[in-house]
Order: C-alpha cells, then sequence, then structure tokens
C-alpha cells in the first residue's frame, strides 16, 4: 500500500532511537563485563576493542549460574518459578478484564479504562511500600484477617515468604499485562462471535475455538512485556521479604552492582540475563512474524 522508500523513511526515527539507546547501551553492558576494575579507583574499565576483551568474568558467572549445581543456580531456578507463577496469575486476572474492557464494555467503557489507567499515575516503588505498610504486623490485613480467624494476631508477612513476592509480582506487574492484550481484543471482530453461534457453538466451545486463538498475539505480548522486566526486578522481593531464601536474580545483580569491586560481574549477569531472556523472546518474534505473514497474505 505504501512506496518502501516512505516506510523507510518513517521507520528511521525509531531505528536511530534503537541504534542510540539500544544496540549502544547493550554494547557498553557488554564492555564492561569482559573489562576490568582499576586498581586505584577500583571502578570498572569497559574494553570497547573486542580483540582485547576477557571472558573471565563470563566465565565465573556461568559457573556460579550452572544448571544443578552452580551456587546461584537455587536463585536462577527460584525466580522462573515466581515469574510463571506471577505470568499464570496475570493471564488468569488480566485477560477477564481485558476481554470485558474491550469487548463487552459499553457504557461504562470510560469509566472502566480510567479506573485501569489510575495505577499508571503512582510509581511502582510507591505502590509496593503500599502493601508493606498494610502487611506489616498490625497492618490493616492483619487487623481484617485476624478477626475473621483466618491467621493468627501479628502473622509476619514480610518475614520472607514466598508466596508474598509472588503475590507482589503479581499485583505490581498485572496492568502492565492487560495492557497490550486490550490493544489485541479492542480490534476484536465481534461477526466472527456471531458466526460462532449461528454455527451452534457454546459459549465455552466459542471462547476456546474462536475468541481463545485470535487473542493469542496479544496474550504473548502481555506476557512478555511482564516477563522482562519480572527477571531483572530486584526491589519488589527485597521491599516484601529482604531475606536471601527469597532473593531473586536481580537481587543478585543489585548486590553484585552494590560493591565496588564486583561491578564487572554485575554487568556479566545482566549480559547472561540478556542472552536467556532473548532466548524467551524469539518464539514470540516468530509467531509475531507469521502473523504478519498470514495478515499480508
Amino acid at each position: 500500500m505504501y512506496p518502501r522508500r516512505q516506510l523507510a523513511t518513517l521507520g528511521l526515527p525509531g531505528t536511530i532511537w534503537v541504534g542510540l539507546f539500544v544496540a549502544t547501551a547493550l554494547y557498553a553492558l557488554v564492555a564492561i563485563a569482559v573489562g576490568g576494575i582499576d586498581p586505584i579507583l577500583l571502578s570498572p574499565v569497559p574494553t570497547w576493542n573486542p580483540l582485547h576483551w576477557s571472558f573471565g568474568n563470563l566465565q565465573s558467572v556461568w559457573s556460579a549460574l550452572r544448571p544443578f549445581n552452580g551456587p546461584d543456580w537455587v536463585v536462577f531456578e527460584r525466580t522462573v518459578i515466581y515469574i510463571a507463577i506471577a505470568m499464570a496469575g496475570c493471564i488468569v486476572i488480566g485477560y477477564p478484564v481485558a476481554y470485558f474492557v474491550a469487548v463487552r464494555a459499553r457504557r461504562t467503557k470510560g469509566l472502566v479504562l480510567a479506573l485501569f489507567v489510575a495505577p499508571f499515575l503512582v510509581s511502582y516503588m510507591l505502590r509496593m511500600l503500599a502493601w508493606v505498610g498494610l502487611l506489616s504486623p498490625g497492618g490493616w490485613v492483619d487487623s481484617v484477617l485476624g478477626s475473621l480467624g483466618v491467621v493468627g494476631s501479628q502473622y509476619n508477612w514480610l518475614s520472607g515468604r514466598s508466596f508474598v513476592v509472588v503475590l507482589a509480582l503479581l499485583y505490581g506487574w498485572v496492568p502492565y499485562f492487560i495492557l497490550p492484550l486490550y490493544a489485541a481484543l479492542a480490534r476484536f471482530d465481534l461477526r466472527f462471535l456471531e458466526a460462532s453461534k449461528d454455527l451452534g457453538a457454546n459459549p465455552v466451545q466459542t471462547f476456546f475455538k474462536v475468541t481463545l486463538p485470535l487473542s493469542r498475539q496479544g496474550i504473548y505480548a502481555g506476557m512478555v512485556v511482564v516477563a522482562l522486566p519480572m527477571f531483572g526486578d530486584f526491589f519488589t522481593a527485597q521491599l516484601v521479604s529482604g531475606t536471601s531464601s527469597t532473593a531473586m536474580v536481580g537481587t543478585l545483580i543489585n548486590t553484585y552492582a552494590q560493591s565496588q569491586t564486583d561491578q564487572t560481574l554485575a554487568a556479566a549477569s545482566a549480559v547472561w540475563l540478556v542472552a536467556f531472556l532473548a532466548l524467551l523472546l524469539a518464539p514470540y518474534l516468530r509467531s509475531s512474524a507469521r502473523a504478519t505473514a498470514e495478515v499480508a497474505g
């Protein structure tokens, strides 16, 4: 529909942006990971020339994260489990919300959208800090659940409980899952639902055979938007738990970064994390390319 030269021109600003603020930043991260430490200032010294790269830091981090027998493998395994459970929760909670707002809401769509956008007006840090107050001994959660007999008095929610960390991740990131899924469902053609009903399908069959397959790309997009920052999130687990038993990969990287002599290990850990996330992202990119080709065809 449009000349290729025109499309290339329109995409030029985005290409420049990615080149300057993504590719350059990633190369700087790699340069620090394969660099050294200044013996006097004890600060990282990036190695920009690939011919002079040293892979000792990357090998050290890989040895620590080596599957099943590395000392830090349990941290990586715990992170994957936490994020998998939180992602499942995002789907269970986020899909009905996005579907209702995009497909079913009529007169109340504006109000529901306003309520949906409201969490984005408050910083992630402040929302997590609010939960610390609610979950602290003697807080509202203790008071309500204690009066109902669900938990004992002064139940210590912030003492390194895994389910509290997972719930905090779910609460903090589920709005970011709903947003791309809503955008996908908002383009949903309701005539498909009418056709399915005319062909004798019940609501359950229509959902699994029509609605869910057509919203698959939106689900994938929401999972990518949520999963990528979750792997680097260190603030949530540290705030609602603060114990090594619930430490995540982001916590490990932050610990290295806070140490003046281990900042190159922090960069090396981040490089391995980027490589792992790239593997997770590959199926989504392949699926998006296939869906784009089907639409174009």
